[in-house]
């Protein structure tokens, strides 16, 4: 069992940010002793462990709470697809937003150094673990799932209009 103060500190949180959880109905503890101290056992702190990964992917607290309490009809995936549709907006506005910058300083070398390549997202990839054959699967799943995404994806890289046809023929 672990005080607030402990379960901060093993996480890198804030004393307040578990107060904070608390307060939202994200975390409760386990046991509360005659002098007010909360007391988190196990189930706590692997609710715990998922609200920071929750929170590192960059969701709501109401989302959330909807993931580890499934009270609304939102499955997951469907919670999680949201969420990436509007990560996707977010990068747009913000990669409009630099180009007006670099029309404004007329320097379009600096959206070039920016760019992600296709080297480097296969770099990428591959340090996340992904071999030839999930890469592969990786794009055939894209290709089925969102195929004019998947050819603005590669465009985006930098890809040629014949590798990309190559690509989304796998």
């Amino acid at each position: 069992m672990l005080t607030v103060t402990q379960l901060a500190r093993k996480y890198g949180l804030s004393r307040a940010a578990i107060l904070y959880y608390e307060r939202e109905g994200l975390l409760q503890p386990s046991h509360r002793s005659d002098n007010g101290y909360r007391w988190y056992g196990y189930e706590e702190i692997e609710r715990l462990e998922a609200i920071i990964s929750y929170r590192s992917y960059g969701l709501s607290v109401t989302n959330i709470k909807d993931l580890l309490d499934r009270k609304t009809g939102m499955s997951q995936a469907q919670i999680l697809k949201d969420h990436f549709n509007e990560l996707e907006k977010e990068i747009n506005l913000l990669r409009k937003q630099q180009k007006a910058i670099v029309a404004l300083l007329q320097e379009p070398k600096l959206i070039e150094a920016n760019m992600v390549t296709k080297e480097r997202w296969v770099e990428i990839m591959k340090a996340a673990g992904f071999d030839e054959a999930a890469m592969r699967t990786w794009h055939q799943k894209f290709e089925e799932m969102e195929p004019d995404e998947h050819q603005n994806f590669l465009e985006s890289l930098g890809i040629n209009s014949e590798e990309i046809k190559r690509i989304r023929n796998l």
